[in-house]
């Protein structure tokens, strides 16, 4: 699956991953390939991406979105640290 993830100034990240762990208005959740689709805000906290190679690539958000539509996962944040 794909995902690009943007904040309000640049586009942070764009590739192919497995999956994706991000910190839920209710909990963390982790999104894999063919997920159901999905609407969700995030709160602050960590984010977790796979890449398809198996390399872990990890920041921190303050709060935001994700949306998972046919294998296409969009992550709109703010406050992104590495």
């Amino acid at each position: 699956m794909n995902i690009l993830v943007l904040t309000p100034e640049k586009e942070i990240y764009k590739g192919e991953i497995t999956s994706v762990k991000v910190p839920g208005v209710s909990g963390q959740f982790e999104i894999l390939n063919n997920h159901a689709p999905i609407v969700s805000a995030l709160v602050e906290g960590e984010v977790r991406i796979i890449e398809s190679n198996g390399n872990r690539k990890t920041f921190s958000i303050e709060q935001g979105f994700i949306e998972m539509l046919n294998n296409e996962v969009s992550l709109l944040v703010q406050g992104v640290q590495d």
